[in-house]
């Protein structure tokens, strides 16, 4: 049986586990050094596709905590290196934001209003009815519907937000077609973070803190599963699945080693 003596590689989700409200979460700081001081590959998974890389890393810089952009991966940039591998030099009509549009254009992709290949939806802070009208229209004419993640609501300081999820859902009550939703709890998302930095699924761990996304997409990717409870899961939220996690910590700070091995020891095991 796999323990987490076996893990080499990680993936963690970033709000609820490594930050909370802006706030880092107490061990996220020091469970992030251990792993930059022992080498340990890891990707800080989100399923928000309105930023870039740049844009996550400074906001959490800005915490307090040091995630370089070559360490982040969005929703966005998995959506944008699923596309490219359906469809190579494609194009598409893209309903969202900068970190959306920028994985695509690197990707390859060609934003366009003329007979798009896809119509691709994202998070956006600006959906209006002009373009959400031109999305049904062009999926009624044959293009492929992509959704980056299911988020129906998205967190504010004033409550909820309708998010990806919500327009998605409006689309597909409109035209009758569900989207292909690639981020977050589809598999596909914890895929690519592994080929993006070489690792294997029987020797990586997923840290989250949501049973319906971070914990079934682990598990059916083959992952070593962790749910922290520092975000929205407690016990009762466990009890609602008939799924469990391998492991359920009350934070990030219980995976902090208290004397941490050197680079050279934690080969050894």
């Amino acid at each position: 049986m796999r323990t987490r003596a076996d893990i080499e590689c990680w993936l963690t989700d970033m709000d609820g586990v490594l930050v909370h409200e802006n706030t880092p979460v107490p061990g996220a700081a020091e469970l992030l050094q251990q792993w930059r001081d022992l080498g340990t590959p890891f990707l800080v998974l989100t399923n928000n596709s309105i930023f870039t890389p740049r844009d996550l890393s400074a906001r959490l810089r800005a915490s307090g905590l040091d995630v370089p952009e070559a360490s982040i991966w969005t929703s966005a940039l998995a959506t944008a290196d699923f596309l490219r591998s359906q469809a190579p030099g494609g194009s598409a009509f893209v309903i969202g934001e900068a970190g959306l549009t920028t994985a695509l254009h690197e990707a390859g992709f060609i934003m366009t209003e003329t007979n798009p290949d896809y119509v691709v939806v994202g998070e956006t802070r600006n959906y209006s009815f002009e373009a959400i009208t031109k999305a049904i229209r062009f999926i009624a004419a044959g293009a492929r519907f992509i959704a980056t993640n299911p988020d129906a609501t998205g967190p504010s300081v004033d409550g909820v937000l309708p998010a990806t999820g919500a327009i998605s859902a409006l689309i597909t009550k409109a035209i009758g077609k569900e989207p292909y939703v690639v981020g977050k709890p589809n598999p596909m998302m914890f895929r690519s973070a592994l080929n993006r930095i070489g690792a294997h699924s029987e020797t990586t761990g997923m840290i989250g803190d949501r049973m319906d996304t971070d914990i079934v997409a682990g598990i059916e990717a083959g992952l070593h599963t962790v749910l922290v409870l520092t975000g929205i899961s407690d016990d009762a939220e466990i009890e609602r699945y008939p799924f469990r996690p391998d492991e359920v910590l009350e934070s990030v700070a219980d995976l902090v080693s208290e004397e941490p091995l050197e680079a050279e020891e934690a080969d050894i095991l």
